[in-house]
């Protein structure tokens, strides 16, 4: 299974894998699964650390990608033109945007976001619990 992960689930990966749900660091773990990451992950993380909302340094976790042996996906003009035809269950870009990709590519988006739930199946949603 080909597997995007959010922006939340990247960062907590990067922190250490105790921190990412189980079921999600089962998914990423398996060696069956492509486990990508988006360009507009580190967009997200670059525009959040620059206004100091999180502390993320970008560059590292650009980084990391390459060094987990994760694949990064570019933003294209056709995944740019897919949010356009989206419902509007979520405001925000970012999210938009990889839920587009994950349509586009085809590839499953992993999240912890319920409210990305509502656009179906591609969307692979995981909790997270205090036994995470």
């Amino acid at each position: 299974m080909r597997i995007l992960l959010d922006t939340h689930i990247w960062i907590w990966w990067m922190a250490g894998e105790e921190h990412v749900p189980r079921r999600a660091r089962n998914l990423i773990r398996d060696v069956g699964n492509s486990i990508f990451i988006s360009a507009a992950t580190i967009w997200e993380i670059a525009i959040k650390a620059a206004m100091r909302r999180i502390e993320v340094d970008p560059a590292a976790a650009h980084a990391v990608i390459q060094q987990s042996g994760f694949k990064e996906l570019q933003v294209t003009g056709e995944h740019a033109v897919h949010v356009s035809q989206l419902p509007l269950h979520h405001g925000d870009p970012f999210d938009r945007m990889l839920v587009a990709q994950s349509l586009v590519e085809p590839m499953r988006l992993l999240t912890h976001d319920k409210a990305l739930a509502r656009y179906g199946e591609t969307i692979l949603l995981v909790e997270r619990t205090a036994t995470s």
